[in-house]
């Protein structure tokens, strides 16, 4: 039997549709009550969307659901699903842990909860019916203010235990006007020893290569090959990782046809760069991770070795698998100062 690693699945867009509906009959109708019936509601919840940002949006549906007593109820589920149904050895899940404390609270006190909602997700993902490797990934936001996403980095540096890196989530085309807090940010990750990937490169938007040199892996990163493939060889001395999610990019409007990804994995493949395949919001896409490597499969987009190739990147690159083996550049940050001097 096949295991597989996920290193991109979002706690807020990892719930499947019938299981958010089962939620929202019981404890929260009036988020359903303009659905005839759950197809209706499936329909909307896994449809297309024309941008990203619209995408995005749906993730403030669950992540108002998800808080320290629900959460349990949703990981229990995603666990499970992702240990008898998609295989999974090893697990990386990604949220905002601010977005799940309670709004009414202040700025400050918002801040001090999110230590209790990382505990949480921790002990809830240690489940001994299905032993499956988890870690998480603190994401910070592009539209939180400095001093909360600082905190989501020190938080991670006090969690490690239970938290394997940080990221910035919320939307790239947004990262432009802070571009300074960003940098520090990474930079002050990384002198914590801290590992790091990002939302970087997912839309023609969001092409920032300053961030480049403090990421151990790209969060999507799709137009590199596609619009900067001169860039590639760098990724490759450096040992950086694509995390490319293949059905995510048709539910954004990013690509028109999946055999589009077919440049990017040939490019990669040819500049020695890792790819490792994601679902990144499997329930809002109601798709299983080896499913996205089916449907590579089958559009001619990737061969059988290089199938197996993205599976073995996926188990190297994973931030918290115990037999990860990863260049010691990749934790020196000795390449750092040349490499942003560089893409300045």
């Amino acid at each position: 039997m096949t295991l597989y690693a996920e290193l991109h699945r979002h706690l807020g867009g990892s719930v499947v549709p019938r299981v958010l509906w089962r939620y929202f009959q019981r404890h929260s109708a009036e988020l359903i009550a303009r659905f005839a019936d759950y197809p209706e509601f499936e329909e909307f919840y896994t449809r297309s969307r024309n941008t990203l940002d619209e995408y995005l949006e749906l993730h403030t549906l669950v992540e108002s659901v998800q808080t320290v007593d629900t959460l349990p109820y949703f990981i229990y589920r995603l666990i499970r699903g992702a240990y008898i149904f998609e295989n999974l050895a090893y697990l990386e899940l990604r949220y905002t842990p601010y977005l799940r404390t309670p709004e009414h609270l202040s700025q400050s006190q918002r801040i001090d909860k999110m230590a209790e909602i990382v505990d949480v997700v921790g002990r809830s993902s240690k489940l001994s019916e299905y032993p499956i490797v988890t870690s998480q990934i603190l994401c910070m936001h592009s539209r939180l203010p400095y001093e909360v996403n600082k905190a989501i980095v020190d938080l991670a540096a006090q969690n490690r235990h239970y938290v394997c890196a940080i990221d910035i989530a919320g939307g790239d085309s947004y990262y432009a006007e802070r571009m300074e807090e960003w940098i520090e940010l990474y930079d002050y990750a990384r002198s914590l020893l801290l590992n790091t990937t990002g939302h970087l490169y997912e839309t023609t938007a969001g092409c920032y290569p300053q961030l480049l040199p403090y990421l151990m892996r790209i969060g999507h990163g799709i137009q590199i090959p596609l619009l900067y493939p001169e860039l590639l060889k760098d990724l490759a001395k450096d040992h950086q990782c694509l995390e490319v999610c293949p059905t995510t990019y048709l539910k954004t409007g990013t690509l028109e046809d999946i055999r589009q990804l077919k440049l990017v994995f040939d490019r990669c493949f040819d500049a020695g760069v890792d790819i490792a395949i994601c679902t990144d919001n499997a329930g809002l896409h109601n798709m299983r991770l080896p499913f996205e490597y089916e449907n590579l499969l089958t559009h001619d987009i990737i061969n059988f070795e290089q199938l197996q190739a993205c599976q073995d990147a996926a188990f190297r690159h994973a931030f918290a698998w115990p037999y990860a083996q990863r260049p010691a550049s990749l934790l020196n940050g000795l390449l750092i100062p040349q490499r942003a001097e560089a893409l300045a």
